[in-house]
């Protein structure tokens, strides 16, 4: 398995790590459907603005203590782009990915799971 898969891997956990949870918070009718899928943002989206938030500050948490670098996912570079990277977890996982790349192009996770 390369690198890249395997850092892929790893920020897919995250981020369905930090939908599930949420879910551990909702009621049980509230619960988001969770998978590489699921929309985060926009008209699909079963998330309210409050649980985005706390969605990302999870993600930008784990990410910051898997890789030890800090990690900002709602700069004016993440709002500016005509397809939101919180559209959906695959758009959040691939923009994270892009920031990893650009922060630290081979550093692999702090810790294996």
């Amino acid at each position: 398995m390369s690198g890249g898969t395997e850092r892929r891997e790893e920020v897919v956990r995250i981020v369905l790590g930090a939908l599930e949870s949420l879910n551990e918070e909702l009621d049980e009718s509230a619960r988001v459907n969770i998978g590489p899928t699921t929309p985060l943002f926009g008209p699909d989206a079963q998330l309210d603005s409050l649980s985005l938030v706390s969605v990302i500050v999870d993600v930008e948490t784990a990410l910051t203590i898997q890789w030890n670098l800090p990690i900002s996912l709602t700069d004016d570079r993440a709002m500016s782009r005509e397809i939101s990277p919180f559209d959906d977890v695959a758009t959040l996982t691939d923009y994270i990915l892009e920031l990893l790349q650009e922060i630290s192009p081979e550093q692999p996770p702090v810790t294996a799971h």
